[in-house]
């Protein structure tokens, strides 16, 4: 369920990002309420109560409100391409944080992905113009953000659990979303078409609630690597859905660039799981 089906109602993103964690918070409440008293999987001491909270204003607060905007000036399709990055950001963040080395095979993968981006973006900029790189530039805070978000939930997961994580973390950005809404916007949130809220609704259940645990369950199943070579089939489902239902169209040079993209995100992270 993408952001830009609600945009031809006139909504900008952030009474859309209310909308959808409006209609989420009651169910992450309930499940907090139910999950309260269970006792944790591993030892929680004070700071990871923290960083809880750090990741939870990371992942679906400042990623989402990032997306959200990326989305008014750029094509959904390009908007997943460029977001798919965010296993590469994985792999510079542990070697700029913890020191981990970059094999060539990760090295040429990650130049591989960035050539085609370069490829898809400039495409798009001769398309659309000057809007296109405002676009871009939320949608890659949205993945630098998104990445910290997987890296910070693949080791609270284990600590919590992934029902009690997955619900208090949502918590935590729905109430940042209501603080941003409350001190910067103007919006009457009760003004819009029926089919703003409509829509809304069925962000908040479809593309919140459901994948925000079945993605932490995916973590803690599998590894991070794993959970991108799966998600590889983002990009390539959100370029026929928007097709289908945006009436977006890619040119064939920018097919090329995303097929790049996609390539050297699956040889990262194929690698990286072996």
């Amino acid at each position: 369920m993408d952001p830009k089906l609600a945009y031809q109602y006139k909504v900008d993103a952030l009474s859309l990002l209310l909308l959808r964690m409006i209609f989420s918070l009651p169910f992450y409440l309930v499940v907090a309420l139910l999950y309260y008293k269970k006792p944790n999987l591993d030892q929680v001491v004070k700071t990871d109560y923290y960083w809880l909270l750090f990741f939870g204003v990371m992942g679906y607060y400042l990623a989402s409100y990032f997306d959200f905007v990326g989305l008014e000036f750029i094509k959904a399709s390009l908007e997943r391409i460029i977001l798919f990055l965010y296993p590469t950001i994985i792999i510079l963040f542990n070697r700029w944080f913890l020191k981990k080395p970059i094999n060539i095979t990760q090295a040429f993968a990650i130049f591989l992905t960035y050539v085609g981006i370069v490829i898809t973006f400039w495409g798009e900029v001769v398309i659309s113009g000057s809007d296109t790189y405002i676009g871009g530039f939320f949608i890659l805070l949205c993945a630098l953000t998104y990445a910290t978000y997987i890296v910070g939930s693949g080791w609270l997961i284990p600590k919590f659990g992934v029902i009690k994580f997955t619900a208090y973390v949502m918590i935590v950005s729905c109430f940042c979303v209501f603080i941003h809404f409350g001190i910067f916007s103007k919006v009457d949130i009760f003004g819009f078409q029926w089919e703003v809220y409509f829509l809304g609704f069925l962000i908040a259940i479809f593309a919140t609630v459901i994948p925000s645990f079945l993605v932490s369950e995916s973590i803690n199943r599998i590894n991070s690597s794993n959970f991108a070579v799966i998600a590889g089939f983002g990009p390539i489902s959100t370029i026929i859905l928007a097709g289908i239902f945006l009436n977006e169209v890619l040119t064939l040079l920018q097919l090329f660039g995303a097929l790049i993209v996609i390539f050297g995100i699956l040889l990262v992270s194929l690698k990286k799981s072996n």
